[in-house]
């Protein structure tokens, strides 16, 4: 089934429900699906067609919901874009892909024409939320379209597409050398993944699933996905930053889902003064990041008796690849489950093969879910992609380490390359490394990550400085303009050389030690 029939499917089923919630604004699917067929018209008139890219630069918001569909929809590829990128990154994305329209909001206006300069592409530009247009940004419009005069329009929509083997969305992610990567996911792959994600979470139209995670991420995307599915309410907020605010916004629309990440549970483990009677009825919570520790788990238990809390592990490579079920978290709670209904998750050693129990090796994974590779990088695509050695077809190789206990279930154990997690999102040290390295007065960099009992981990970095007049704060403000937030060091460190092995290799591993025996 192609992704866009999921919401047209449900207009026509259930029309009068409320689909989103974005602030004081409430949408029913009729509207939502009406909203999505005229800026999908909009985007033919303007000559999008079939196969074309269409990237979107927003945060959470009714436009962002809507452009998804209207994309798909208009026989497009989708590209969410993290609106946090800076403008070398996004210039990274627009020369990938060459997207035919860019669709941001009024605010990133600045980013996306450096980005688009850089580039040299300069797609169709369609700009939500004008009305916050600065003075100096008004001037920048005059080649702009204004996304509610989209939503005006009637424009003849070309005769729906019938082919789930399409692709839907193209979503860039960073690989172990730290160069962004667009995993390809076919319409076929999405609707498997999010029936799958909806089948085991018991998803229906009496659920209202509140999400503060980026649409622009594969788990805030999915969210968005299984909800339309199983006609669901979903509450968008921008983010998790006043959990108060949030949860006082999730008890007054009877939520009960709650997707989060483990720094949103240190959050709410953490908040005090909150009062039973003035928090959502949660039927479940899920987790896809690290597992989430004992005291966080126990904090949760306290605020949401009645919630099942499911522990997942998933990538964008397929949306979901296992799942640990509630009533096994006690038993198994450092597990992230077993294979999803229908898919295979195994653990193989170097010959490929399946590991023994206990044994650490690779963690592979086939499925109706798994990507069609990534976007002009067939290099990249036939390392994750390959063959299995019983011709059984292929499997897609995540690079991450994981262990099997004797009952089947699967624990992670680290990311075979650099990669790790910081605030939910994946953080390269190789491409810390070469910021730093190009700003001024800097010889040398190495970044590295130690725990954090808040965020998993943090960043921090050596230096070798040239320029005995460089500061932290130089270094911070060049990273800055040049990384996302989670991407820039906490601290730098000065030193006279790096830290090196027998054979002189920089080591992260010794810069880490180092820094834990200091602190």
């Amino acid at each position: 089934m192609r992704v866009e029939t999921l919401l047209k499917d449900r207009a026509g089923l259930a029309p009068s429900p409320t689909a989103l919630v974005t602030g004081p604004d409430r949408l029913s699917y009729a509207d939502f699906d009406r909203l999505a067929d005229r800026l999908a018209g909009a985007l033919c008139a303007h000559g999008v067609e079939p196969g074309d890219r269409v990237a979107l630069c927003m945060d959470n918001s009714r436009e962002m919901a809507i452009a998804i569909f209207a994309g798909l929809r208009a026989g497009a590829t989708v590209v969410p874009v993290n609106p946090g990128l800076r403008a070398e990154g996004l210039a990274h994305l627009l020369m990938d892909c060459t997207p035919k329209a860019l669709i941001h909001e009024a605010r990133h206006i600045g980013l996306c024409n450096e980005a688009i300069a850089a580039a040299g592409h300069t797609p169709l530009s369609i700009v939500a939320r004008t009305d916050i247009v600065t003075r100096t940004d008004r001037a920048t419009l005059s080649d702009a379209i204004a996304f509610d005069a989209c939503l005006d329009l009637e424009v003849p929509l070309p005769a729906r597409r019938d082919n789930d083997r399409d692709l839907a969305f193209l979503i860039y992610t960073s690989g172990s050398s730290g160069r962004p990567k667009g995993v390809m996911m076919s319409h076929r792959n999405v609707d498997a993944a999010a029936a799958m994600i909806a089948d085991y979470l018991e998803n229906d139209d009496r659920d209202v699933v509140l999400s503060a995670l980026p649409l622009s991420f594969t788990y805030g995307l999915y969210q968005l996905l299984v909800a339309v599915r199983s006609g669901a309410t979903l509450v968008l907020e921008k983010s998790f930053a006043f959990p108060h605010a949030v949860l006082e916004k999730a008890h007054a629309e009877g939520v009960t889902g709650f997707p989060l990440v483990p720094t949103m549970a240190a959050m709410l483990a953490a908040l005090e003064g909150l009062k039973p009677d003035r928090l959502p009825p949660l039927r479940y919570i899920t987790n896809a990041a690290a597992h989430l520790p004992p005291a966080h788990i126990q904090a949760l238990r306290a605020l949401f008796p009645a919630a099942r809390i499911y522990s997942m592990y998933g990538l964008t490579e397929c949306a979901r690849a296992t799942f640990l079920a509630p009533e096994d978290l006690d038993r198994h709670p450092t597990s992230v489950g077993k294979a999803l209904p229908g898919t295979e998750a195994l653990v193989i050693d170097e010959d490929g093969n399946e590991a023994e129990t206990d044994v650490t090796g690779e963690l592979v994974i086939r499925g109706p879910h798994v990507m069609q590779g990534y976007w002009n990088n067939p290099e990249a695509t036939a390392l994750a992609l390959r063959d299995a050695p019983d011709g059984s077809g292929k499997r897609l190789h995540t690079g991450d380490l994981f262990k099997r206990d004797a009952e089947g279930f699967l624990h992670f154990v680290g990311r075979r390359d650099e990669v790790v997690k910081i605030r939910g999102e994946k953080v390269s040290p190789g491409q810390v490394d070469a910021v730093l390295v190009a700003c001024p007065g800097v010889r040398e960099a190495l970044s590295f990550t130690t725990p954090d009992p808040v965020f998993g981990h943090r960043l921090d970095a050596l230096v070798v400085a040239d320029d005995p007049g460089l500061t932290e704060r130089m270094l911070a403000r060049h990273c800055k303009h040049r990384l996302p937030d989670t991407m820039v060091p906490k601290s730098f460190i000065f030193q006279a050389e790096l830290p090196k092995t027998a054979n002189g290799k920089t080591s992260r591993r010794l810069a880490a030690m180092e820094a834990l025996k200091a602190s």
